[in-house]
């Protein structure tokens, strides 16, 4: 009996080759997906960064802009504050200009109208109770007076004030002053700032100097008030008027120094009367 051995031939084939390659095209596709994906996480992150900093700075800037804004409104308003005080203090000073320049107008009336009545009244006089002899005498007296005054004058050659007195610009013409007896003189010299000095019947206070451009500045205390002239320069005259007075008062500083003035008050010969006989009083 002949052995038979069965042969098994086995059925499981290999595997097509193309299986591995799309096994591998899906790993190289799904790498590259992960490479793409990874980019794109990494550069939104970068312009979500790029985007807060622009916002941050963006917000400075606003934060500067309001600030210079607030800051300029702030100017404005003072500026505009300053500029108001200007104007009113400019409307002040014209109207204490064109009130003082009334006030002279009318005295200068008021003083020809008197002289003119003074005049009349001594012709009428001497008429009346001089003779001719006396009258002439007296006329030609008067008349080398009055000339005496016009040669003091005229060798003074001194400039007037915008209310018609001689302004002195040293102690020599201010004695020539003196002698024509028109006004009372008190010359003054005030060598350290903030000292008060009584002048007259008022005080005058050193509040400073400028010897470069010769100017400087007062405080005056007339009537139970204070006055400051601010930058005055030396020879220009500082009118003023006194309770109870219709003249001007005058001051005028002749020389400055460090921390020192020179000058002198002129004084109404109606206004020291009035003084003298109420200090007597």
């Amino acid at each position: 009996m002949t052995d038979e051995k069965e042969v098994y031939v086995s059925n499981d084939a290999a595997a097509p080759r193309w299986v591995g390659i799309i096994v591998v095209a899906l790993a190289v596709v799904s790498l590259a997906a992960l490479g793409t994906g990874w980019t794109a996480s990494t550069r939104s992150k970068e312009l979500a960064q790029s985007l807060t900093a622009a916002q941050q700075q963006e917000k400075q800037q606003e934060d500067i802009l309001s600030q210079r804004l607030a800051k300029a409104e702030d100017t404005n308003a003072q500026l505009q504050g300053e500029l108001s005080v200007v104007t009113d203090k400019m409307k002040l000073t014209e109207g204490e200009l064109s009130k003082a320049r009334l006030q002279a107008k009318k005295i200068k009336e008021e003083d020809a109208q008197q002289l003119a009545d003074l005049q009349n009244n001594v012709n009428g006089q001497l008429a009346t109770k001089a003779t001719v002899d006396d009258v002439n005498k007296i006329g030609t007296d008067v008349t080398g007076v009055k000339s005496d005054l016009d040669a003091t004058k005229n060798s003074l050659n001194l400039t007037r004030g915008e209310f018609g007195t001689l302004i002195a610009k040293n102690h020599d013409e201010v004695e020539e002053l003196r002698r024509l007896g028109e006004r009372d003189y008190y010359e003054f010299t005030i060598d350290k700032k903030d000292q008060r000095q009584k002048v007259g019947d008022m005080m005058i206070e050193l509040r400073g100097v400028n010897t470069k451009k010769n100017i400087y500045t007062i405080a005056l205390f007339v009537d139970d008030a204070r006055y400051e002239k601010k930058n005055r320069s030396v020879n220009e005259p500082i009118y003023f008027f006194t309770r109870g007075t219709r003249a001007p008062m005058e001051l005028t500083v002749n020389s400055v120094g460090k921390d020192k003035i020179v000058g002198y008050l002129s004084v109404p010969k109606s206004a020291s009367t009035t003084h003298a006989q109420a200090s007597g009083n």
